[in-house]
């Protein structure tokens, strides 16, 4: 029982660290941490597109980010490293942010998920999947939405892990659009199944 707590409690913590970096970092291109606990080290490796500006003048910004996970989360001995990022069109919660910014612009949400998904396909995605739901329309409009995939992307079993997700809402004036982005990315290997290259729909192909 105390096992099973603890690692309740870590995961719970985890989940918090990755919520306060996702905002602390996200003029760095955020898109993923990865927290490893060790016997003597905490080591959390920061995936951004502008490394840069998480390390800051002289390492001031990453030392200072060092401090409050050890005041604002208790870690011992937290080691932080940080990677760029090589591919953005390949990142979930990239794409989503860029469709979420694009969104609150108002531009036309169906046109920004094909042109959005066509991107992540032609950069080699084994599939994709972009979901858009809420108010996608004007004022006074029903809540809908708008689902697009390609390519394969299992939904149940073990292999679902081997999927890259993203979750953000976006807030335009006419109300909040829950957006989804799941990846798979290219080279993944499927027990059960060999992945073909996927043709795009006529007018996924014709997406600007």
């Amino acid at each position: 029982m105390v096992s099973e707590k603890k690692f309740i409690e870590d995961a719970t913590v985890k989940l918090r660290i990755s919520r306060y970096l996702e905002k602390a970092l996200n003029r760095a291109g955020f898109s993923r941490v990865i927290i490893q606990k060790t016997p003597m080290i905490t080591r959390i490796v920061v995936y951004v597109t502008n490394p840069g500006r998480v390390i800051g003048r002289g390492g001031q910004t990453i030392n200072d980010l060092t401090e409050t996970l050890k005041n604002k989360f208790h870690i011992e001995n937290p080691q932080i490293s940080v990677s760029e990022i090589e591919n953005p069109k390949l990142e979930p919660r990239l794409i989503a942010k860029y469709i979420s910014d694009s969104l609150e612009r108002g531009i036309n949400a169906r046109r920004l998920l094909h042109s959005a998904i066509k991107d992540v396909m032609i950069n080699g995605a084994l599939g994709a999947e972009i979901i858009a739901s809420g108010k996608l329309a004007a004022k006074g409009a029903k809540a809908r939405q708008i689902k697009l995939r390609l390519g394969y992307l299992p939904k149940s079993g073990d292999s679902t892990k081997l999927v890259d997700e993203a979750k953000i809402t976006a807030y335009p004036k006419y109300g909040a659009i829950g957006i989804v982005v799941r990846i798979v990315q290219p080279g993944t290997k499927f027990p059960d199944r060999e992945i073909r290259e996927i043709e795009l729909p006529r007018n996924i192909a014709a997406a600007k």
